[in-house]
């Protein structure tokens, strides 16, 4: 794909080649940018080693500048510096010509106009580097290993904010990261997804769906506080 900006664009992200979610998201961004933008399209569930051969061609072929939209729902801003840092590492002094941005790609005609506003892309040099060593770098106290599903298909189920919501009953119940307590952590895919979002609890070896904020509440309240099953939310086999 190319615009009044970049020579090419591309764009990267889970469920972009196979499944139900690929087919909706294929018909939509091909209805906005055209049949053309399916050869712009790289499944980072397979991997980035595709991304990162294009991105090669593109610096060989000298077709820059280049914008590569981030399309992972989870990514945020650490994902945006780690690609910032592998682009870099692959363009190498032409890393100025290299620009990323996140997108949705439920919402074609948003996207369509983030991609024609190259202010708000972030260029490829002076990437924030991590530090050798963070104060945090320790394991934290807990009873319990709490994994909760956010991949692709427990996002569209509502999983972040119910990610965050976790994180703030188990707070205020005085659960979270305490001796008795729980550390909780996101995933990607743990199936099984048409039950979800997905919950898994070790080393008891649970599995939970929690669809909204009130499953949420109960499974902190009687799993971590009370500490005791909760049948109703266990994932049938």
């Amino acid at each position: 794909m190319k615009t009044e900006t970049y020579a090419r664009v591309l764009f990267a992200g889970p469920d972009l080649d196979h499944g139900s979610l690929a087919e909706l998201t294929r018909r939509q961004l091909t209805e906005q940018f055209g049949a053309t933008v399916l050869g712009d399209l790289f499944d980072t569930d397979v991997g980035y080693d595709a991304l990162w051969e294009q991105v090669r061609d593109c610096l060989s072929s000298e077709a820059l500048p280049l914008l590569v939209v981030d399309l992972d729902p989870l990514g945020g801003s650490p994902q945006l510096d780690w690609l910032r840092g592998e682009l870099q590492a692959l363009a190498g002094e032409r890393a100025d010509r290299l620009f990323v941005c996140a997108g949705n790609a439920e919402e074609v005609a948003a996207l369509a106009e983030l991609i024609q506003q190259p202010d708000k892309h972030l260029g490829c040099v002076d990437v924030p580097q991590l530090p050798e060593s963070h104060s945090w770098s320790c394991i934290p106290p807990h009873r319990y290993r709490v994994l909760l599903c956010n991949g692709p298909r427990c996002t569209r189920r509502g999983a972040l904010p119910l990610w965050k919501l976790l994180r703030e009953e188990l707070k205020a119940a005085g659960r979270l990261e305490t001796e008795d307590g729980v550390h909780i952590t996101r995933t990607q895919c743990q199936f099984p997804c048409d039950q979800g979002p997905t919950l898994s609890v070790y080393p008891s070896g649970e599995w939970y769906r929690i669809r909204d904020a009130a499953e949420v509440k109960r499974l902190v309240q009687e799993r971590f506080v009370e500490e005791r099953a909760v049948p109703e939310l266990i994932m049938r086999a």
